[in-house]
């Protein structure tokens, strides 16, 4: 995976953070989501690569091979705030104030913070099987509750960590031959980490307490993404199901988006890396 890029620890305030980086010409962050580590988008990297771009593959702070301080009571620790701070931090260490960011799942949560958080850094957000979490929190019913009910049993003090390690591996479940080999073998790596898995845990009590107030809080104030938006969703996971056009949620909360559906699964990255390659190119090229 990821050949003629190079891999290093950066140090910020809080936190230390894996990342892999390649390429010349504008610069894309790509965030991963859970449970994945930066690997999730080694067939998406280097097409963006091709494509004339230079790419930036952060593990998440406590994903993968990020470690980031212990909880806090209140979960800020594992904000998306404060992985927002960690992020702009590793992309000025690498040389770039401004960039475009694309994040998948909990990433694109971390996106959204930053567009919110640092609009002189972002100059553009592709935001992809996500919404912001205030949005689904206020949509909660019980269909929401039974299919995405690991949202709430996550959430849970000190039970899922029992539950988890346990049996990492029959709880995540992975096929080498969709993730691709290198990539499932850094995942199940990764699952079997008690930290890690602590971390993962904390990334969505964040989403469900501080995050949601943060949240809330950008919505009081008018806050909104200024930069222009990208919404992409997988046509065969439950996104547009659940909420319809995913779109028209994102124009309360962006000037100027636009968007469209893949034809994939959840890991779009993985399963259709030729057409989120396309998309995210085309827009962060223009």
């Amino acid at each position: 995976m990821f050949e003629q890029f190079e891999a290093e620890t950066v140090d910020v305030d809080e936190a230390s953070i894996f990342v892999r980086h390649g390429g010349h010409g504008p610069p894309v962050l790509l965030l991963h989501g859970h449970p994945r580590t930066s690997a999730t988008w080694h067939r998406v990297a280097p097409r963006l690569v091709e494509r004339g771009f230079t790419v930036v593959c952060p593990d998440l702070r406590g994903y993968g091979r990020s470690r980031g301080p212990a909880p806090t009571a209140d979960h800020s620790a594992h904000s998306k705030r404060a992985v927002a701070k960690d992020m702009v931090q590793v992309m000025r260490s690498l040389g770039h104030t401004r960039f475009g960011v694309a994040g998948h799942d909990r990433g694109g949560s971390v996106a959204l913070r930053l567009a919110l958080d640092h609009p002189a850094a972002v100059s553009r957000a592709a935001l992809m099987d996500c919404l912001p979490l205030t949005e689904h929190l206020a949509r909660v019913d019980a269909r929401f509750a039974t299919q995405w009910w690991h949202w709430f049993f996550f959430a849970q003090p000190e039970v899922p960590e029992r539950v988890i390690n346990a049996d990492p591996d029959g709880w995540y479940s992975g096929d080498p031959r969709t993730m691709g080999q290198e990539n499932h073998d850094e995942w199940r790596e990764a699952t079997r980490n008690p930290d890690v898995v602590r971390a993962m845990l904390e990334d969505y009590r964040a989403g469900l307490t501080i995050d949601a107030r943060h949240e809330a809080a950008d919505r009081a104030a008018g806050g909104k993404v200024r930069c222009p938006a990208l919404v992409l969703w997988s046509e065969r996971d439950d996104l547009e199901e659940l909420y319809g056009d995913p779109v028209e949620i994102w124009r309360h909360w962006a000037d100027d988006v636009r968007g469209h559906g893949i034809d994939s699964g959840h890991h779009m990255a993985e399963e259709a890396p030729e057409s989120v390659a396309g998309a995210l190119a085309g827009f962060f090229g223009e």
